[in-house]
Protein backbone atom coordinates (compact mmCIF):
# COMPACT_ATOMS: atom_id res chain seq x y z
CA UNK A 1 0.00 0.00 0.00
CA UNK A 2 1.45 3.35 -1.03
CA UNK A 3 2.33 5.93 1.56
CA UNK A 4 -0.22 8.30 0.02
CA UNK A 5 -2.97 5.70 0.36
CA UNK A 6 -1.95 4.97 3.93
CA UNK A 7 -1.87 8.68 4.75
CA UNK A 8 -5.24 9.26 3.12
CA UNK A 9 -6.68 6.21 4.82
CA UNK A 10 -5.34 7.34 8.19
CA UNK A 11 -6.72 10.87 7.85
CA UNK A 12 -10.16 9.77 6.71
CA UNK A 13 -10.24 6.87 9.17
CA UNK A 14 -9.34 9.23 12.00
CA UNK A 15 -12.01 11.70 10.94
CA UNK A 16 -14.60 8.94 10.62
CA UNK A 17 -13.67 7.40 13.97
CA UNK A 18 -13.85 10.76 15.75
CA UNK A 19 -17.19 11.43 14.08
CA UNK A 20 -18.52 7.98 15.01
CA UNK A 21 -17.24 8.23 18.58
CA UNK A 22 -18.99 11.59 18.97
CA UNK A 23 -22.08 10.02 17.46
CA UNK A 24 -21.81 7.21 19.98
CA UNK A 25 -21.28 9.18 23.17
CA UNK A 26 -24.02 11.73 22.58
CA UNK A 27 -26.57 8.92 23.01
CA UNK A 28 -25.78 8.79 26.75
CA UNK A 29 -27.19 12.26 27.53
CA UNK A 30 -29.77 11.99 24.73
CA UNK A 31 -31.15 8.72 26.14
CA UNK A 32 -31.18 10.30 29.60
CA UNK A 33 -33.35 13.12 28.22
CA UNK A 34 -35.87 11.23 26.03
CA UNK A 35 -35.58 7.57 27.25
CA UNK A 36 -36.48 4.50 25.16
CA UNK A 37 -39.70 5.97 23.77
CA UNK A 38 -37.86 8.99 22.44
CA UNK A 39 -35.05 6.95 20.87
CA UNK A 40 -37.64 4.67 19.22
CA UNK A 41 -39.35 7.73 17.73
CA UNK A 42 -35.96 9.04 16.61
CA UNK A 43 -35.19 5.69 14.88
CA UNK A 44 -38.53 5.60 13.05
CA UNK A 45 -37.64 8.88 11.35
CA UNK A 46 -33.88 8.49 10.85
CA UNK A 47 -33.93 5.16 9.00
CA UNK A 48 -36.12 6.46 6.12
CA UNK A 49 -34.08 9.69 6.11
CA UNK A 50 -30.86 7.72 5.62
CA UNK A 51 -32.41 5.89 2.67
CA UNK A 52 -33.62 9.15 1.15
CA UNK A 53 -30.24 10.81 1.58
CA UNK A 54 -28.51 7.95 -0.22
CA UNK A 55 -31.00 8.17 -3.07
CA UNK A 56 -30.75 11.96 -3.14
CA UNK A 57 -27.00 11.81 -3.61
CA UNK A 58 -27.58 8.86 -5.98
CA UNK A 59 -24.12 7.56 -5.17
CA UNK A 60 -22.71 10.59 -6.96
CA UNK A 61 -20.13 11.72 -4.36
CA UNK A 62 -18.22 8.42 -4.43
CA UNK A 63 -18.81 8.07 -8.16
CA UNK A 64 -17.35 11.57 -8.60
CA UNK A 65 -14.37 10.50 -6.49
CA UNK A 66 -13.77 7.58 -8.85
CA UNK A 67 -14.40 9.68 -11.98
CA UNK A 68 -12.03 12.47 -10.94
CA UNK A 69 -9.31 9.99 -9.87
CA UNK A 70 -9.57 8.23 -13.24
CA UNK A 71 -9.21 11.36 -15.38
CA UNK A 72 -6.58 12.92 -13.10
CA UNK A 73 -4.48 9.77 -13.64
CA UNK A 74 -4.72 10.50 -17.37
CA UNK A 75 -3.75 14.16 -16.87
CA UNK A 76 -7.23 15.33 -17.94
CA UNK A 77 -7.92 17.62 -14.99
CA UNK A 78 -10.44 19.82 -16.82
CA UNK A 79 -12.85 16.89 -17.24
CA UNK A 80 -13.21 16.50 -13.48
CA UNK A 81 -13.68 20.26 -12.98
CA UNK A 82 -16.39 20.33 -15.66
CA UNK A 83 -18.25 17.56 -13.85
CA UNK A 84 -17.87 19.29 -10.49
CA UNK A 85 -19.42 22.56 -11.67
CA UNK A 86 -22.47 20.96 -13.26
CA UNK A 87 -22.77 18.37 -10.48
CA UNK A 88 -23.35 21.03 -7.83
CA UNK A 89 -26.50 22.21 -9.61
CA UNK A 90 -27.71 18.65 -10.09
CA UNK A 91 -27.17 17.78 -6.43
CA UNK A 92 -29.04 20.87 -5.28
CA UNK A 93 -31.97 19.90 -7.51
CA UNK A 94 -32.06 16.25 -6.37
CA UNK A 95 -31.83 17.40 -2.75
CA UNK A 96 -34.88 19.65 -3.09
CA UNK A 97 -36.88 16.95 -4.91
CA UNK A 98 -35.96 14.35 -2.27
CA UNK A 99 -36.97 16.73 0.52
CA UNK A 100 -40.39 17.29 -1.07
CA UNK A 101 -40.97 13.57 -1.60
CA UNK A 102 -40.02 12.63 1.96
CA UNK A 103 -41.98 15.49 3.48
CA UNK A 104 -45.21 14.59 1.70
CA UNK A 105 -44.87 10.79 1.97
CA UNK A 106 -44.09 10.85 5.69
CA UNK A 107 -47.67 9.91 6.70
CA UNK A 108 -47.51 6.80 4.49
CA UNK A 109 -44.10 5.77 5.86
CA UNK A 110 -45.32 6.32 9.41
CA UNK A 111 -48.38 4.17 8.75
CA UNK A 112 -46.13 1.37 7.48
CA UNK A 113 -43.92 1.57 10.57
CA UNK A 114 -46.48 1.49 13.38
CA UNK A 115 -48.55 -1.64 14.01
CA UNK A 116 -52.22 -0.95 14.83
CA UNK A 117 -51.90 -3.48 17.66
CA UNK A 118 -48.92 -1.70 19.20
CA UNK A 119 -49.96 -0.56 22.68
CA UNK A 120 -47.08 1.88 23.00
CA UNK A 121 -47.47 5.63 23.30
CA UNK A 122 -46.09 6.39 19.80
CA UNK A 123 -48.68 6.95 17.08
CA UNK A 124 -48.61 7.65 13.35
CA UNK A 125 -48.98 11.43 13.77
CA UNK A 126 -45.93 11.53 16.06
CA UNK A 127 -43.75 9.61 13.60
CA UNK A 128 -44.97 11.81 10.72
CA UNK A 129 -44.01 15.00 12.58
CA UNK A 130 -40.51 13.77 13.36
CA UNK A 131 -39.94 12.46 9.82
CA UNK A 132 -40.87 15.85 8.39
CA UNK A 133 -38.46 17.61 10.76
CA UNK A 134 -35.47 15.58 9.55
CA UNK A 135 -36.43 15.84 5.86
CA UNK A 136 -35.15 19.46 5.61
CA UNK A 137 -31.55 18.20 5.77
CA UNK A 138 -32.04 16.58 2.36
CA UNK A 139 -31.81 20.04 0.76
CA UNK A 140 -28.18 20.59 1.85
CA UNK A 141 -26.51 17.19 2.33
CA UNK A 142 -26.29 16.08 -1.36
CA UNK A 143 -24.72 19.41 -2.38
CA UNK A 144 -22.24 19.13 0.50
CA UNK A 145 -21.42 15.48 -0.22
CA UNK A 146 -20.44 16.22 -3.82
CA UNK A 147 -17.74 18.63 -2.65
CA UNK A 148 -16.34 15.88 -0.39
CA UNK A 149 -16.27 13.50 -3.35
CA UNK A 150 -14.38 16.02 -5.49
CA UNK A 151 -11.66 16.46 -2.85
CA UNK A 152 -11.38 12.68 -2.35
CA UNK A 153 -10.94 12.21 -6.10
CA UNK A 154 -7.83 14.39 -5.76
CA UNK A 155 -6.60 12.04 -2.99
CA UNK A 156 -7.25 14.88 -0.51
CA UNK A 157 -8.95 13.33 2.51
CA UNK A 158 -8.50 16.20 4.99
CA UNK A 159 -11.54 18.25 3.93
CA UNK A 160 -13.84 15.23 4.22
CA UNK A 161 -12.41 14.23 7.59
CA UNK A 162 -12.59 17.70 9.15
CA UNK A 163 -16.04 18.46 7.73
CA UNK A 164 -17.37 15.14 9.10
CA UNK A 165 -16.15 16.00 12.58
CA UNK A 166 -17.51 19.57 12.47
CA UNK A 167 -20.84 18.31 11.13
CA UNK A 168 -21.12 15.87 14.02
CA UNK A 169 -20.12 18.42 16.68
CA UNK A 170 -22.63 21.01 15.45
CA UNK A 171 -25.39 18.41 15.06
CA UNK A 172 -24.87 16.89 18.52
CA UNK A 173 -24.76 20.28 20.22
CA UNK A 174 -28.09 21.13 18.60
CA UNK A 175 -29.58 17.68 19.37
CA UNK A 176 -28.75 17.79 23.08
CA UNK A 177 -29.28 21.52 23.63
CA UNK A 178 -32.53 21.58 21.69
CA UNK A 179 -34.03 18.41 23.20
CA UNK A 180 -33.08 19.43 26.74
CA UNK A 181 -34.43 22.97 26.33
CA UNK A 182 -37.74 21.85 24.82
CA UNK A 183 -38.41 18.81 26.99
CA UNK A 184 -36.85 19.67 30.33
CA UNK A 185 -36.80 23.49 30.53
CA UNK A 186 -39.84 24.54 28.51
CA UNK A 187 -41.80 21.39 29.46
CA UNK A 188 -42.64 20.70 25.82
CA UNK A 189 -43.82 17.39 24.37
CA UNK A 190 -41.56 14.42 23.63
CA UNK A 191 -42.49 14.69 19.95
CA UNK A 192 -41.34 18.33 19.87
CA UNK A 193 -38.05 17.43 21.59
CA UNK A 194 -37.29 14.58 19.18
CA UNK A 195 -38.31 16.75 16.21
CA UNK A 196 -35.73 19.35 17.26
CA UNK A 197 -33.18 16.52 17.62
CA UNK A 198 -33.81 15.28 14.07
CA UNK A 199 -33.87 18.82 12.61
CA UNK A 200 -30.28 19.05 13.89
CA UNK A 201 -29.23 17.06 10.79
CA UNK A 202 -29.77 20.23 8.73
CA UNK A 203 -27.82 22.41 11.16
CA UNK A 204 -24.89 19.96 11.17
CA UNK A 205 -24.89 19.81 7.37
CA UNK A 206 -24.69 23.61 7.17
CA UNK A 207 -21.70 23.54 9.52
CA UNK A 208 -19.98 20.95 7.34
CA UNK A 209 -20.72 22.94 4.18
CA UNK A 210 -19.10 26.02 5.72
CA UNK A 211 -15.90 24.02 6.39
CA UNK A 212 -15.81 22.64 2.83
CA UNK A 213 -16.29 26.11 1.37
CA UNK A 214 -13.34 27.32 3.44
CA UNK A 215 -11.17 24.44 2.13
CA UNK A 216 -12.21 25.26 -1.44
CA UNK A 217 -11.20 28.90 -0.94
CA UNK A 218 -7.82 27.85 0.49
CA UNK A 219 -7.04 25.21 -2.17
CA UNK A 220 -8.55 26.75 -5.28
CA UNK A 221 -5.20 28.14 -6.41
CA UNK A 222 -3.62 24.67 -6.26
CA UNK A 223 -6.54 23.11 -8.11
CA UNK A 224 -6.33 25.85 -10.75
CA UNK A 225 -2.63 25.07 -11.21
CA UNK A 226 -3.58 21.48 -12.07
CA UNK A 227 -5.85 22.84 -14.79
CA UNK A 228 -2.79 24.54 -16.34
CA UNK A 229 -1.17 21.08 -16.59
CA UNK A 230 -4.25 19.66 -18.33
CA UNK A 231 -3.34 17.62 -21.41
CA UNK A 232 -6.52 18.75 -23.16
CA UNK A 233 -6.76 15.68 -25.38
CA UNK A 234 -10.34 14.89 -24.32
CA UNK A 235 -13.43 17.00 -24.83
CA UNK A 236 -16.16 15.00 -23.14
CA UNK A 237 -19.71 16.35 -23.27
CA UNK A 238 -21.86 16.63 -20.15
CA UNK A 239 -24.10 13.92 -21.61
CA UNK A 240 -21.17 11.50 -21.84
CA UNK A 241 -19.92 12.53 -18.40
CA UNK A 242 -23.28 11.85 -16.76
CA UNK A 243 -23.69 8.57 -18.61
CA UNK A 244 -20.38 7.42 -17.09
CA UNK A 245 -21.34 8.82 -13.67
CA UNK A 246 -24.67 6.97 -13.71
CA UNK A 247 -22.88 3.71 -14.51
CA UNK A 248 -20.52 4.36 -11.59
CA UNK A 249 -23.21 5.68 -9.27
CA UNK A 250 -25.89 2.99 -9.35
CA UNK A 251 -23.93 0.49 -7.21
CA UNK A 252 -22.97 3.25 -4.76
CA UNK A 253 -26.67 3.89 -4.15
CA UNK A 254 -27.14 0.27 -3.14
CA UNK A 255 -24.03 0.22 -0.96
CA UNK A 256 -25.03 3.48 0.72
CA UNK A 257 -28.50 2.25 1.57
CA UNK A 258 -27.58 -1.35 2.43
CA UNK A 259 -27.63 -0.95 6.19
CA UNK A 260 -30.65 1.40 6.26
CA UNK A 261 -32.59 -0.99 4.02
CA UNK A 262 -31.92 -3.88 6.39
CA UNK A 263 -33.09 -1.63 9.23
CA UNK A 264 -36.13 -0.50 7.23
CA UNK A 265 -37.17 -4.13 6.80
CA UNK A 266 -37.14 -4.33 10.59
CA UNK A 267 -39.06 -1.06 10.80
CA UNK A 268 -41.97 -2.28 8.65
CA UNK A 269 -42.07 -5.88 9.96
CA UNK A 270 -40.83 -5.85 13.56
CA UNK A 271 -43.84 -4.49 15.45
CA UNK A 272 -46.28 -6.51 13.32
CA UNK A 273 -44.30 -9.74 13.85
CA UNK A 274 -44.07 -9.10 17.60
CA UNK A 275 -47.81 -8.38 17.74
CA UNK A 276 -48.53 -11.68 15.94
CA UNK A 277 -47.00 -13.63 18.85
CA UNK A 278 -48.82 -11.61 21.49
CA UNK A 279 -45.98 -9.17 22.24
CA UNK A 280 -48.24 -6.13 21.99
CA UNK A 281 -46.63 -4.26 24.84
CA UNK A 282 -43.09 -3.06 24.49
CA UNK A 283 -42.68 -3.60 20.74
CA UNK A 284 -41.53 0.01 20.28
CA UNK A 285 -39.08 -0.31 23.17
CA UNK A 286 -37.65 -3.54 21.73
CA UNK A 287 -37.35 -1.85 18.33
CA UNK A 288 -35.42 0.98 19.98
CA UNK A 289 -33.05 -1.54 21.61
CA UNK A 290 -32.46 -3.18 18.23
CA UNK A 291 -32.24 -0.30 15.79
CA UNK A 292 -31.06 2.61 17.93
CA UNK A 293 -29.44 1.59 21.22
CA UNK A 294 -27.58 -1.57 20.13
CA UNK A 295 -27.02 -0.38 16.57
CA UNK A 296 -25.27 2.79 17.75
CA UNK A 297 -22.73 0.63 19.62
CA UNK A 298 -22.33 -2.01 16.93
CA UNK A 299 -21.70 0.48 14.14
CA UNK A 300 -18.51 1.89 15.73
CA UNK A 301 -16.13 -0.82 14.42
CA UNK A 302 -17.76 -0.36 11.01
CA UNK A 303 -16.35 3.19 10.80
CA UNK A 304 -13.01 1.62 9.89
CA UNK A 305 -14.59 -0.16 6.93
CA UNK A 306 -16.34 3.02 5.83
CA UNK A 307 -13.08 4.95 5.78
CA UNK A 308 -11.33 2.18 3.88
CA UNK A 309 -14.14 2.07 1.32
CA UNK A 310 -13.81 5.79 0.62
CA UNK A 311 -10.03 5.68 0.12
CA UNK A 312 -9.97 2.30 -1.60
CA UNK A 313 -12.09 3.21 -4.62
CA UNK A 314 -9.84 5.92 -6.16
CA UNK A 315 -6.69 3.89 -5.42
CA UNK A 316 -8.00 0.61 -6.84
CA UNK A 317 -9.33 2.52 -9.85
CA UNK A 318 -5.90 4.06 -10.46
CA UNK A 319 -4.18 0.66 -10.32
CA UNK A 320 -6.89 -0.86 -12.52
CA UNK A 321 -6.64 1.90 -15.17
CA UNK A 322 -2.85 1.58 -15.19
CA UNK A 323 -3.17 -2.24 -15.31
CA UNK A 324 -0.86 -2.53 -12.33
CA UNK A 325 -2.27 -5.81 -10.99
CA UNK A 326 0.63 -6.35 -8.58
CA UNK A 327 -0.02 -3.01 -6.88
CA UNK A 328 -3.76 -3.69 -6.79
CA UNK A 329 -3.28 -7.09 -5.15
CA UNK A 330 -0.93 -5.55 -2.61
CA UNK A 331 -3.54 -2.91 -1.74
CA UNK A 332 -6.22 -5.59 -1.38
CA UNK A 333 -3.96 -7.72 0.84
CA UNK A 334 -3.28 -4.78 3.11
CA UNK A 335 -6.88 -3.63 3.25
CA UNK A 336 -8.38 -7.02 4.15
CA UNK A 337 -5.76 -7.64 6.83
CA UNK A 338 -5.92 -4.23 8.50
CA UNK A 339 -9.71 -4.31 8.36
CA UNK A 340 -9.94 -7.68 10.08
CA UNK A 341 -7.12 -6.93 12.54
CA UNK A 342 -9.02 -3.89 13.83
CA UNK A 343 -12.69 -4.83 13.50
CA UNK A 344 -12.71 -8.45 14.72
CA UNK A 345 -11.35 -7.79 18.25
CA UNK A 346 -13.46 -4.62 18.56
CA UNK A 347 -16.68 -6.47 17.68
CA UNK A 348 -15.84 -9.47 19.86
CA UNK A 349 -14.88 -7.18 22.74
CA UNK A 350 -18.24 -5.40 22.62
CA UNK A 351 -20.01 -8.79 22.67
CA UNK A 352 -17.99 -10.01 25.66
CA UNK A 353 -18.63 -6.85 27.67
CA UNK A 354 -22.19 -6.34 26.43
CA UNK A 355 -23.79 -6.04 29.88
CA UNK A 356 -21.57 -3.29 31.35
CA UNK A 357 -21.35 -1.52 27.95
CA UNK A 358 -25.14 -1.29 27.62
CA UNK A 359 -25.44 -0.16 31.23
CA UNK A 360 -22.91 2.66 30.77
CA UNK A 361 -24.56 4.04 27.65
CA UNK A 362 -28.19 3.53 28.57
CA UNK A 363 -29.32 1.58 31.62
CA UNK A 364 -29.09 -1.95 32.99
CA UNK A 365 -31.53 -3.88 30.82
CA UNK A 366 -31.59 -7.63 30.20
CA UNK A 367 -33.00 -7.29 26.67
CA UNK A 368 -30.34 -4.71 25.79
CA UNK A 369 -27.55 -7.00 26.97
CA UNK A 370 -28.88 -10.01 25.04
CA UNK A 371 -29.39 -8.10 21.80
CA UNK A 372 -26.02 -6.32 21.96
CA UNK A 373 -24.18 -9.58 22.69
CA UNK A 374 -25.57 -11.25 19.57
CA UNK A 375 -25.56 -8.11 17.40
CA UNK A 376 -21.95 -7.00 18.02
CA UNK A 377 -20.25 -9.70 15.86
CA UNK A 378 -22.49 -8.67 12.95
CA UNK A 379 -20.31 -5.53 12.76
CA UNK A 380 -17.66 -7.72 11.08
CA UNK A 381 -20.17 -8.55 8.34
CA UNK A 382 -21.13 -4.88 7.92
CA UNK A 383 -17.45 -4.04 7.46
CA UNK A 384 -16.74 -6.85 5.01
CA UNK A 385 -19.73 -5.96 2.86
CA UNK A 386 -18.71 -2.31 2.72
CA UNK A 387 -15.15 -3.06 1.66
CA UNK A 388 -15.90 -5.91 -0.77
CA UNK A 389 -18.52 -3.73 -2.45
CA UNK A 390 -15.96 -0.93 -2.78
CA UNK A 391 -13.51 -3.37 -4.37
CA UNK A 392 -16.11 -4.43 -6.95
CA UNK A 393 -16.57 -0.78 -7.90
CA UNK A 394 -12.83 -0.31 -8.14
CA UNK A 395 -12.49 -3.20 -10.62
CA UNK A 396 -15.53 -2.10 -12.67
CA UNK A 397 -17.76 -5.01 -11.67
CA UNK A 398 -20.42 -2.77 -10.16
CA UNK A 399 -23.35 -4.80 -11.43
CA UNK A 400 -22.58 -7.61 -8.99
CA UNK A 401 -22.85 -5.21 -6.04
CA UNK A 402 -26.52 -4.76 -6.90
CA UNK A 403 -27.00 -8.52 -7.26
CA UNK A 404 -25.33 -9.31 -3.93
CA UNK A 405 -27.28 -6.68 -1.99
CA UNK A 406 -30.62 -7.68 -3.49
CA UNK A 407 -29.85 -11.30 -2.57
CA UNK A 408 -28.99 -10.28 0.99
CA UNK A 409 -32.16 -8.19 1.30
CA UNK A 410 -34.26 -11.06 -0.05
CA UNK A 411 -32.78 -13.38 2.59
CA UNK A 412 -33.49 -10.78 5.30
CA UNK A 413 -37.05 -10.12 4.11
CA UNK A 414 -37.85 -13.81 3.77
CA UNK A 415 -36.50 -14.85 7.17
CA UNK A 416 -37.19 -11.79 9.31
CA UNK A 417 -40.81 -12.43 10.36
CA UNK A 418 -40.39 -16.21 10.88
CA UNK A 419 -37.22 -15.69 12.94
CA UNK A 420 -38.77 -12.86 15.00
CA UNK A 421 -41.70 -15.16 15.76
CA UNK A 422 -39.25 -17.85 16.88
CA UNK A 423 -36.63 -15.77 18.71
CA UNK A 424 -38.27 -12.33 19.13
CA UNK A 425 -35.73 -9.47 18.87
CA UNK A 426 -32.82 -11.89 18.47
CA UNK A 427 -34.52 -13.26 15.35
CA UNK A 428 -34.15 -9.90 13.60
CA UNK A 429 -30.42 -9.92 14.38
CA UNK A 430 -30.04 -13.45 13.00
CA UNK A 431 -31.91 -12.55 9.80
CA UNK A 432 -29.60 -9.54 9.29
CA UNK A 433 -26.50 -11.71 9.79
CA UNK A 434 -27.71 -14.32 7.29
CA UNK A 435 -28.60 -11.64 4.73
CA UNK A 436 -25.19 -9.96 4.95
CA UNK A 437 -23.40 -13.32 4.80
CA UNK A 438 -25.15 -14.17 1.53
CA UNK A 439 -24.21 -10.79 0.04
CA UNK A 440 -20.56 -11.04 1.12
CA UNK A 441 -20.13 -14.56 -0.31
CA UNK A 442 -21.28 -13.31 -3.71
CA UNK A 443 -18.89 -10.33 -3.55
CA UNK A 444 -15.93 -12.53 -2.61
CA UNK A 445 -16.69 -14.94 -5.45
CA UNK A 446 -16.77 -12.07 -7.96
CA UNK A 447 -13.48 -10.61 -6.64
CA UNK A 448 -11.83 -14.01 -6.95
CA UNK A 449 -13.11 -14.56 -10.48
CA UNK A 450 -12.76 -11.13 -12.11
CA UNK A 451 -9.81 -9.61 -10.20
CA UNK A 452 -8.06 -12.98 -10.16
CA UNK A 453 -7.23 -12.15 -6.57
CA UNK A 454 -5.73 -15.09 -4.61
CA UNK A 455 -7.26 -15.34 -1.13
CA UNK A 456 -4.81 -17.97 0.17
CA UNK A 457 -2.40 -15.52 1.80
CA UNK A 458 -5.13 -13.35 3.31
CA UNK A 459 -6.99 -16.45 4.54
CA UNK A 460 -3.92 -17.55 6.50
CA UNK A 461 -3.52 -14.09 8.00
CA UNK A 462 -7.20 -13.93 8.96
CA UNK A 463 -6.88 -17.34 10.62
CA UNK A 464 -3.99 -15.91 12.66
CA UNK A 465 -6.07 -12.84 13.57
CA UNK A 466 -8.94 -15.08 14.70
CA UNK A 467 -6.53 -17.12 16.83
CA UNK A 468 -5.17 -13.96 18.47
CA UNK A 469 -8.73 -12.77 19.06
CA UNK A 470 -9.54 -16.11 20.70
CA UNK A 471 -6.62 -15.72 23.12
CA UNK A 472 -7.61 -12.11 23.79
CA UNK A 473 -11.21 -13.19 24.46
CA UNK A 474 -10.18 -15.86 26.95
CA UNK A 475 -7.98 -13.42 28.84
CA UNK A 476 -10.65 -10.69 28.76
CA UNK A 477 -13.29 -13.06 30.13
CA UNK A 478 -10.92 -14.19 32.89
CA UNK A 479 -10.39 -10.58 33.96
CA UNK A 480 -14.11 -9.81 33.58
CA UNK A 481 -15.19 -12.72 35.77
CA UNK A 482 -12.63 -11.69 38.38
CA UNK A 483 -13.98 -8.14 38.41
CA UNK A 484 -17.54 -9.41 38.88
CA UNK A 485 -16.47 -10.77 42.28
CA UNK A 486 -16.12 -7.16 43.46
CA UNK A 487 -18.17 -5.03 41.05
CA UNK A 488 -21.66 -5.17 39.55
CA UNK A 489 -22.61 -4.32 35.95
CA UNK A 490 -25.92 -2.96 37.22
CA UNK A 491 -24.15 0.27 38.27
CA UNK A 492 -23.03 2.81 35.63
CA UNK A 493 -19.88 3.80 37.51
CA UNK A 494 -18.88 0.23 38.34
CA UNK A 495 -19.65 -0.85 34.75
CA UNK A 496 -17.30 1.86 33.51
CA UNK A 497 -14.53 0.48 35.73
CA UNK A 498 -15.22 -3.06 34.49
CA UNK A 499 -15.01 -1.95 30.85
CA UNK A 500 -11.86 0.11 31.39
CA UNK A 501 -9.95 -2.69 33.13
CA UNK A 502 -11.19 -5.68 31.09
CA UNK A 503 -10.95 -3.93 27.71
CA UNK A 504 -7.48 -2.55 28.49
CA UNK A 505 -6.29 -6.01 29.56
CA UNK A 506 -7.67 -7.64 26.42
CA UNK A 507 -6.30 -4.94 24.12
CA UNK A 508 -2.86 -5.15 25.75
CA UNK A 509 -2.69 -8.93 25.22
CA UNK A 510 -3.89 -8.60 21.60
CA UNK A 511 -1.38 -5.85 20.78
CA UNK A 512 1.46 -7.66 22.55
CA UNK A 513 0.85 -10.87 20.58
CA UNK A 514 0.59 -8.89 17.35
CA UNK A 515 3.92 -7.21 18.03
CA UNK A 516 5.69 -10.40 19.08
CA UNK A 517 4.53 -12.20 15.94
CA UNK A 518 5.54 -9.15 13.84
CA UNK A 519 2.01 -9.02 12.44
CA UNK A 520 1.63 -5.36 13.38
CA UNK A 521 4.93 -4.53 11.61
CA UNK A 522 3.67 -6.10 8.39
CA UNK A 523 0.34 -4.31 8.55
CA UNK A 524 1.36 -0.84 9.67
CA UNK A 525 4.95 -0.49 8.47
CA UNK A 526 8.28 0.60 9.89
CA UNK A 527 6.84 3.17 12.28
CA UNK A 528 5.83 0.29 14.52
CA UNK A 529 9.53 -0.26 15.16
CA UNK A 530 9.59 2.91 17.24
CA UNK A 531 6.81 1.55 19.45
CA UNK A 532 8.59 -1.78 19.84
CA UNK A 533 11.81 0.01 20.67
CA UNK A 534 10.07 1.92 23.45
CA UNK A 535 8.59 -1.32 24.72
CA UNK A 536 12.04 -2.96 24.50
CA UNK A 537 10.75 -5.69 22.24
CA UNK A 538 13.62 -5.64 19.73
Amino acid sequence: MSSKLLRGTFILTLGTIVSKVLGLFYVIPFYAIVKAEGTALYSYSYIPYTIFISIATAGVPLAVSKFVAKYNAMGEYAVGRKLFKSGLAVMLATGIVSFLIMYFTSPILAEMSISPEDKGLIDVADVTTVMRAVSFALIVVPFMSLIRGFFQGHQSMGPSAVSQVIEQIVRIAFVLGGAFLVYKVLDGSLVAAVSIATFAALIGALGSLAVLCWYWYKRKSFLDELLLEDRGTMDISLKEIYKEIILYAAPFVFVGIANPLFQFIDQITFSKAMASIGMHNGASEAFSVLNFESHKLVIIPVSLATAFSLTLVPSITKSFVERDRKSMNRQLDQTFQVLMYLTVPAAVGIALLAEPVFTVFYEHKELGTEVLRSYAPVAILFSLFSVTAAILQGINEQRFTILSLLTGLLVKLTLNIPLIRLYETQGAVLATALGYTAAILINLYVIRKFARYPFRFVSRRIALILALTGIMSAFTMLVYQGLLLFLTPESKVQSLVIIAVAAAAGAAVYLYLGLRLKLVDKLFGDKVGKIKSKLRMH
